[in-house]
Formats: structure tokens, sequence, C-alpha cells
């Protein structure tokens, strides 16, 4: 023991970096970044070549760190996770404290990922995809069926452009923000372009929109989209961040822990939801009016989709902002209309809000999208979230995303199967 380490049981003993990270049971260099990220604080000792730390500071951690593995929160079982990336609250949501929406108003979508990932922003930012990452994505992509959907596109471009990383293991926070710049670029690169006439340049909205429409892009729209793009960047513990914090929290490198929130995205309730409102506001418009075409959602027995929210009592924020923005576009005063008489005509029922889902719908009916086009724009805002969650996940103890089955069938022995 060295001197300047109190005894064992002392208030103020110290503890060197490889002592801390096998307590944590973490790698040292994340406990460096629990460091950077405010949960423990180290000094250097007069003489000493490392940083120390206090034995009771570190204790703490890895208590709060073994609480949250047991998957307990104290409201209902239901699984807590520790995050300082988005808040949502009395019909507002935060990304590190500051206003989401006032974010995506002022900030390119490329800016509030970067905001997300380090709590800073670098103004005028733009991702630029490699030709080499982009060719492979791009032969993969082409090689699927033409019916094949956009989450499937994305997902198997994410696994080419992995295949041609071999630094893809490398999990510092350095080498996946890296890698994050990249991929996010190559994802949007990889799909095929409506219009062939486009120059792959500029602002990540812009790229994508060629990819989404086949008319030329008017500023106003493009701002809209890339707002909606700021607005979906990330959602709290959304069923596929979840998935990705689970695989993140088996090591899975950045391209696989992207794939597994893509895997979930596609389903209908999550970014497929915008999809179906998609379809229902072509149906408004057909008819005329909502009144029929919510008769036979609620006659099928189905929930009318673009509606309600479980996390907003009153207004969706996200909703709201786009919205206000979609006003300003004229070709989307009719789509406007028709989504005002679906939230008018079920309220006569059921009393809900139009949700972010309802105002994308506006945007692709609009824009002459087709109707996958908001679950493309979801899958490649959500890629920023997913990277943040990530990095938060690689800075903890790993597999501690595991929760313990609880066996309600059989009990043994039970005779063997005739």
């Amino acid at each position: 023991m060295r001197d300047q380490e109190p005894a064992p049981g002392h208030p103020e003993r110290r503890l060197t970096t490889k002592e801390t990270a096998e307590l944590l049971g973490v790698k040292p260099d994340t406990v460096y970044a629990y460091v950077s990220r405010g949960q423990l604080s180290s000094r250097r000792e007069p003489g000493g070549r490392g940083s120390t730390f206090d034995a009771k500071e570190v204790e703490a951690l890895a208590r709060r760190n073994r609480r949250e593995s047991s998957g307990s929160s104290g409201s209902g079982g239901e699984l807590s996770v520790r995050t300082r990336i988005t808040l949502i609250e009395k019909d507002r949501y935060y990304f590190r404290g500051v206003d989401a929406t006032e974010l995506a108003a002022r900030h390119s979508y490329e800016e509030i990922a970067e905001w997300l990932w380090t709590g800073e922003v670098r103004p005028g930012i733009t991702f630029i995809a490699p030709k080499a990452a982009v060719a492979v994505a791009r032969r993969a992509v082409d090689a699927l069926p033409e019916h094949t959907g956009p989450t499937d596109r994305l997902r198997v471009a994410a696994i080419a452009a992995a295949t041609a990383d071999p630094l893809r293991f490398d999990l510092s926070e350095d080498a996946v923000l890296g890698t994050t710049r990249i991929l996010i670029p190559t994802l949007v690169a990889a799909l095929p372009p409506v219009r062939r006439a486009h120059r792959d340049e500029g602002p990540l909205a812009r790229r994508l929109w060629a990819r989404l429409s086949g008319r030329p892009a008017d500023e106003a729209s493009l701002h809209v989209l890339d707002t909606a793009l700021g607005l979906l960047v990330d959602h709290d513990l959304a069923a596929s961040t979840l998935a990705v914090r689970v695989a993140a929290s088996a090591r899975a490198h950045p391209y696989a822990a992207v794939s597994s929130g893509l895997g979930v995205l596609e389903g209908p309730l999550h970014g497929a939801a915008s999809g179906l409102a998609h379809r229902l506001l072509l149906d408004v418009l057909d008819q005329g009016t909502a009144a029929p075409v919510v008769a036979d959602e609620l006659r099928a027995g189905r929930r009318i989709p673009g509606l309600g929210h479980r996390l907003y009592p009153g207004e969706d924020p996200r909703a709201r902002a786009l919205f206000a923005l979609l006003k300003e576009i004229p070709g989307a005063a009719p789509a406007l209309a028709a989504a005002r008489d679906i939230v008018a005509t079920t309220a006569r029922h059921t009393p809900l809000h139009a949700n972010v889902d309802l105002a994308l719908a506006v945007l692709t009916v609009s824009s002459g999208m087709p109707s996958t086009a908001g679950e493309t724009i979801f899958a490649v805002a959500r890629t920023a979230g997913w990277i943040a969650h990530a990095l938060e996940e690689y800075g903890e103890r790993p597999l501690r995303m595991r929760p313990s089955g609880h066996y309600v069938g059989p009990r043994p022995p039970q005779p063997l199967p005739e």
C-alpha cells in the first residue's frame, strides 16, 4: 500500500484507476468516461503518475450500477436506466436539459446530433460519407428485391458498411463518434434516389429529400424536413432505443447496435406508425371528409393512427412544432385541412391530440413522398439518438441490461415427452 493511501475503511481512502475499474467491473477507459460525465471525481496525488479516486464515491457508483442491473426502478418493477440525454416532462421534452423544440428551431439536424453526443454545438457541421463506404453499402442495397422496405434497406446498408470498417470494434468515445459521423450519411447515400438529377452534397436533409420525393426541394420544405429530423433525434427509452442499449451492453459495435434499433423500429406501433397515418390522410383526401374514414377505422376495432401519445397527456410538442412550419408551405394546405378534420371528427368519440406521426404524414403526403417516407425520416433521425445511448451504455458495466426471467411454467421434474 502506498503512503498516500489511508488504511481500508478510512473516509479518505484513494483508489488507483486499475482498482477503480476492477471494483466497477469496467475498463480503465470507462473510468475516465465516468469522470467526464461528472459521475466520478479524480485527482492526482503529489508525485503520483496517475489519477486516484475516492473509495466511498466509487463504491456508491458500484451500488447504483448493481441496482440498475437488477431491473428495479421502484415504479411497478419496470426497468429504469439513468441517462443524461433526454427528459420528457409536462408535455415538453429536453435534450441535455435544453428544450428540444427550441434546439430544432435554431439548429440543423447535424448540429443537434453533435449536441446530443458531446454537449457541444458545432455550427455548420455536415456529415460526409467516404466513397468507399457508400459504394459497399449501395451494392448491398441494390441487390435487394424491389419491394424491400426502407428499414430493411437501412439495416442492410449498416451491416454492409460495418464489413468495410476493420476498426468497428474500437468502442472508445472518439472512435464511436467518428464511425457515426460516417455511418449516418452512408445510410442516406445507400438509399436509391428518386430524382436522378441531383447532387449528393449539402446538408443531410437535402440529400435525404432526393431519396424521398421526385419533386424539386424548395427551401421551406427542406427546412421542415431538417426540423423533423432534429425533433426525432431522440425520445428517451423508446423500444428501439432500449434494444440499442441492450446491444451496447453486450459490447456490440455501433453498426450492430444501430441494426438492433432498426429491427425494432419497423413495428407498426413505432417507426412505421407514420405510414398508417399517411394512408389515412390519403383516404380522407380521396373521400373529401374524415367522417366515413374514421368510422371505418373504429368499426374495424382499430385505433386512429396519428392521434394520442402515452407520454403526452396534452399536445405532442414535436407535432406542434412541425404543424407550425407546415402552415408556411402552400402545397401542404389540403393535407393540413384533412389532418384537422381527422382530429375534430375523432374528438367526438375520444378527445386526442395529433402526434408527430400525423405531422410527418402531412409532410410526406404534401411532398409527393411514398407512405414509407415517414419511417425513413424516423430511422435516419433516430440513429443519432441511438448512438448517444450506446455511448452512455459503453461507459457502464458490461451486460448489466439483463433482467431476470420470472418462470411460470410447470415445475420440474416433468416426464420426458413421448
